[in-house]
């Protein structure tokens, strides 16, 4: 069984970092996609950032290319994402999840991922 528990999240001025981390048991099974998204209020989840476990390959969302980067820690069952130059508009619940299928691309799609945690809140002021 694949539980996950987000923490790291808090309130930053704009410009700001934060770290978020996600513990994940079972994370030493999982050969898939690994990823992080976001929902602010009002809006859709959308997908922020995505690692193929066994591989390392990432991927990111636009809005936070240069600014947002997902790592992994086998030894500690951790995914990260590290957010800098926070802006306003990075405001939302975010989210990890986990697709436990093999051979797939990790894209950023909500439904490919059947695993959630129960999210960590990041709010960033101007």
């Amino acid at each position: 069984q694949v539980q996950l528990v987000e923490s790291g999240g808090g309130s930053v001025q704009a410009g700001g970092s934060l770290r978020l981390s996600c513990v994940v048991s079972g994370y030493a099974y999982i050969r898939g996609c690994v990823g992080w998204f976001r929902q602010a209020p009002g809006k859709e989840r959308e997908g922020v950032a995505s690692i193929q476990r066994s591989y390392g390959s990432t991927n990111y969302a636009d809005s936070v290319k240069g600014r947002f980067t997902i790592s992994q820690a086998n030894a500690q069952n951790t995914l990260y994402l590290q957010l800098n130059s926070l802006k306003p508009e990075d405001t939302a619940m975010y989210y990890c999840a986990a697709d436990l299928t093999l051979g797939r691309r990790c894209e950023l799609d909500v439904n490919q991922y059947g695993y959630w945690g129960q999210g960590t809140q990041v709010t960033v002021s101007s």
